[in-house]
């Protein structure tokens, strides 16, 4: 059995992220929309345990919501 096959990774995928005073936020109720900074058009973020690792699109096939991977982001250093 190999190590890796063990590990577990958290995986999120941003849609979008903005800023905006508390005071909207606790004043948000259902139904609220909240505007994000990207477009429509604009690569998600991808990220294993906290760490921006890749850029996708998201995908529907067969009714399931899926994020195809479109370019690797790898770190400098």
């Amino acid at each position: 059995m190999n190590t890796l096959d063990n590990i577990e990774v958290d995986i999120t995928v941003e849609l979008g992220a903005t800023t905006m005073p508390i005071h909207h936020l606790l004043r948000m109720g259902r139904g609220a929309v909240i505007e994000l900074e990207q477009g429509e058009s604009d690569p998600l973020s991808i990220y294993a345990n906290h760490t921006l690792i890749a850029r996708g699109e998201v995908n529907v096939e067969d009714g399931q919501l899926r994020v195809l991977v479109t370019e690797k982001v790898y770190k400098h250093g």
